[in-house]
């Protein structure tokens, strides 16, 4: 067998492994199976995006609303994008300690830019006749905001978030530096003891939780496309099915004198 079928060959049994490892129940349980790290993984992800979403979200409404600051949206976006996530998160370690702040303010500070780049552009590109017929109605700046302007920034407000909610889902394994669990576990601790189909299975694992998360956000952007109506008829459907199950709680004889509209 010459060098080339040999690392042919590596890839392959590391990829049967890492899938052999997968499919096993019993790696799905317990305090380190795979249940409990896509949990954790997912723990890390959602603080930092929330973290993201409350600094970023109204900093983009006011600068997209006012007009004031857009150098400011430029400037921060660009300085926060050329932050390298590792040595953020190994100089929170040396600023805070191992444990759960480091990592979220790595994280957060990666999912900032461009949750405040698509809610500022979203709102400032509204289109101007309609926010002046809005005022000219007599709505206040407020209603304006939130009543005008944000549903039809929806769509790109919604991209902002798929954006940083990705990059921040990817990247989260950094927080196996910081002590922490996760999926990188199985990258850390994979190439640490050199079963490298354990590194697969991280980034394996990592790659379809992205995916799950990426078709979800694409879905719900789909969604909020304005003028589409597309929001009302989940919101309708939703709200029958709830109707539906309040009235499958009732008496037998309540079912058949309810109405099998709707609306009942």
């Amino acid at each position: 067998m010459d060098q080339g079928d040999e690392g042919r060959w590596c890839r392959v049994n590391f990829l049967s492994d890492a899938l052999g490892y997968i499919f096993t129940a019993s790696h799905w349980t317990g305090s380190s199976g795979l249940g409990t790290r896509i949990g954790e993984h997912l723990e890390y992800t959602v603080i930092a995006v929330l973290a993201a979403v409350v600094i970023a979200v109204p900093m983009g409404l006011f600068i997209g609303h006012t007009g004031r600051g857009t150098f400011l949206v430029v400037s921060a976006v660009n300085a926060l994008r050329a932050l390298p996530t590792l040595g953020v998160l190994l100089l929170g370690v040396l600023l805070w300690g191992l444990g759960l702040l480091p990592p979220t303010v790595a994280l957060l500070l990666l999912g900032v830019p461009p949750l405040l780049a698509g809610t500022y552009s979203g709102v400032a590109n509204v289109d101007r006749t309609v926010v002046e017929a809005a005022r000219a109605m007599g709505m206040t700046e407020r209603q304006v905001l939130f009543g005008v302007e944000v549903p039809n920034a929806l769509p790109l407000m919604l991209s902002g978030l798929r954006t940083a909610t990705l990059q921040i889902v990817a990247t989260a394994t950094v927080a196996a530096y910081a002590s922490l669990g996760g999926l990188g576990r199985y990258l850390i601790d994979g190439i640490k003891v050199r079963q490298f189909h354990l590194a697969l299975v991280g980034a394996i694992m990592v790659t379809a939780l992205a995916l799950l998360l990426d078709a979800f956000l694409a879905f719900a952007v789909w969604l909020s496309a304005p003028g589409t109506g597309r929001l009302r008829t989940v919101a309708a459907l939703t709200d029958g099915a709830g109707r539906v199950s309040s009235g499958g709680r009732g008496s037998r004889g309540t079912q058949f004198a309810r109405s099998p509209t709707v609306d009942g």
